[in-house]
Order: C-alpha cells, then structure tokens, then sequence
C-alpha cells in the first residue's frame, strides 16, 4: 500500500523541541487533534502532510508564534501575511526579497536575511542565532521552504534552484532533500544559503491583492505540507541531466524520446511550468561544475571536458561569467 506523503520524524522531533522548551503541553495538542505517533504503522519513518499541517496550525496559535519557540520573543501571528501584503506591490522579485528582507529586520534580530548577486547567480542567505540552544535543523529548513515557496508563488513560476547551503551535519533523512528542494545540498557550510539563476530576480510579481486573500487563506502552513518530491517534467529532465556522464550528451531530441513526447510536446509543457531546455541544462551545468570544483579533485581541465567544454579556456570564461570567479579561485574559496 502506497504511503501519503509527509514529514520525516526526525524533522517533526526538531520542531517539537520548540515549544516544549517554552513549556506547551504539545501532547496535549497532538492528542486534540487525534495524532498518534506511536499508532503509525511500523515501518513508518513519516507523519502525514494533512497531519503535520492541523499540528503546526494548532502549535502556532496556542503559542501566538510563527517561530514555534524557536527565537526569544515571538514572531506573533499575522507576521508572515504582513510581509505578503507589504510587498504584493512590488514591480518584480528582486524588489519583493529586498523589501521583505527589511521587513525581517524590523520585526528581529535573530534571524534575518540578505540577498548577493555575483556573476549570472543569486544568492539568498539565512542568518539565524538559535537563542536556546535548540536543534536548528527545522527552524532553518521551514524557513527555507517558505521562502522559496512563497516567492515562487509571488512570480507564478517554480524557481530552479542550483544548490542549497546549510550550516548543519546532513540529517539522517538527507536522501530527502533533493525532493524537498530539487538541488544538490551541502552541509556543514559556513552559511545557510540558496542559489539560483540571476534572471529570476527580474521576473514581474504576477499576483494581485486579490489573489493573495486567497492565498493567505491556509499560509504559510501550506507551503510547509507541501513537502514530497517535485514530480514536475523540468525535475526530471534535471535528474536525467545530473545521472549523465555529460550534459551536452543529452540533446532536446533525446530527452524528449525518453520522455515519450513530440519535442514540440516537450517544450509546450516546459512553458507551462515556466522553464526552458537550455535554461535547466545551464544550471546543471552550473551546479555540476561547482560540485566538482567544491566536493571532489577533479582536474579542471577534466571538469571542462564533463560539461563539454572543448577548450579548457572557454570553461574558464563561462565559469567566471556563472559565478563572477574563475574555477580556480572558486576551489580555493571553498578550501
């Protein structure tokens, strides 16, 4: 029997830490909404999406807390949909993170965010201070979805993440996170932080204050049940690119065939959910290269080759336009 979609335990563990530390009976909560940990079934490691979202709705309200104890003085609720009205207005997404990210740094001081542009990346980061002491890991997660999820719907377009950046040791669900995000992520780095093409900063806000009253009717706690794997058509293709030996080995053609599809077909659908051929096989390309420039010792002239490249010279130039580095320099910054 197949097994609705939800959150690893380990993860709901993490976020249940919160608000015991601030003393709410949380299995009190967790027993008014009829959840039952110990009932799931044996070899469950997950708790249903449906269920997830009554628990965190429930904790949220009975703390008046958005953070659900995880900051010193609460993110009352009402926070997240502020910052949806107060930047529905704003022309295009780099102005909606930018005036979000102040909007952050009004309301606290132990978290907050920042966004860089170097190169053709951007780069959106995480800073948060774990007053308490807690485990972080679903605190910098939920933020992150969030975030990612929220600004996606801003523009009507998923935005194609390159790679994700968390300050913590790889959880024992990891495998996940390529569901979950749909990159390749990196533990135990010096920041959390996530990476993306350039372009989606100029893309316009497609919504309207009347679509954001629909929105915000069940947000943000939506956007955190929303947690299994991204079956769209742009994250397969990605995943057939990663699993090649190189990218320029997969033309349209090809994937279209193995996706059983006209490339006309292909590429009506990749429309329809916002993306181009070229524009995924560049950020793969983008990621694997960084993946071997950070992660393994892969020669640089060898990298080029891999993203086929066939002057090592031509790598290097592409490379330093990706990221505002040259490969070489990269490497050394992530030494």
């Amino acid at each position: 029997m197949k097994t609705k979609p939800g959150i690893p335990l380990d993860l709901l563990q993490s976020m249940l830490n919160g608000p015991r530390q601030q003393g709410i009976d949380i299995d009190q909560i967790m027993k008014d909404l009829d959840i039952d940990l110990s009932a799931l079934p044996d070899n469950s490691t997950q708790l249903p999406n449906d269920e997830f979202g009554k628990l965190i709705k429930a904790t949220w309200a009975a703390m008046d807390d958005e953070s659900a104890g995880f900051l010193s003085t609460p993110l009352r609720q009402g926070y997240f949909s502020l910052q949806c009205h107060s930047t529905i207005t704003c022309p295009n997404l780099r102005r909606v993170l930018l005036r979000s990210i102040r909007h952050a740094r009004v309301c606290h001081d132990e978290m907050g965010f920042s966004l860089g542009e170097q190169g053709e990346e951007a780069t959106l980061s995480f800073m948060y201070d774990n007053p308490h002491k807690l485990d972080p890991v679903w605190f910098i997660v939920s933020m992150m979805i969030i975030w990612i999820r929220w600004t996606s719907w801003m523009i009507d377009r998923p935005i194609l993440l390159e790679r994700i950046n968390f300050t913590f040791p790889a959880p024992s669900y990891a495998d996940e996170f390529q569901d979950l995000f749909a990159c390749r992520s990196y533990f135990n780095q010096s920041e959390n932080s996530v990476v993306f093409s350039r372009r989606f900063l100029e893309r316009p806000v497609a919504q309207d204050p009347q679509t954001l009253s629909e929105f915000l009717a069940n947000a943000p706690e939506c956007l955190l049940t929303r947690y299994k794997s991204d079956n769209s058509l742009t994250a397969r293709i990605r995943g057939m690119l990663q699993s090649s030996d190189c990218v320029e080995n997969l033309p349209f053609e090809v994937v279209a065939d193995r996706l059983h599809m006209t490339t006309q077909t292909l590429r009506r659908r990749l429309k329809e959910e916002g993306n181009a051929y070229q524009e995924i096989k560049d950020a793969v390309r983008r990621d694997t290269a960084t993946y071997h420039l950070a992660r393994l010792n892969t020669p640089i002239n060898d990298i080029a080759a891999i993203m086929g490249f066939s002057e090592p010279s031509a790598f290097n130039r592409a490379f330093k336009k990706w990221t505002g580095m040259t490969p070489g320099a990269y490497r050394e910054t992530c030494r």
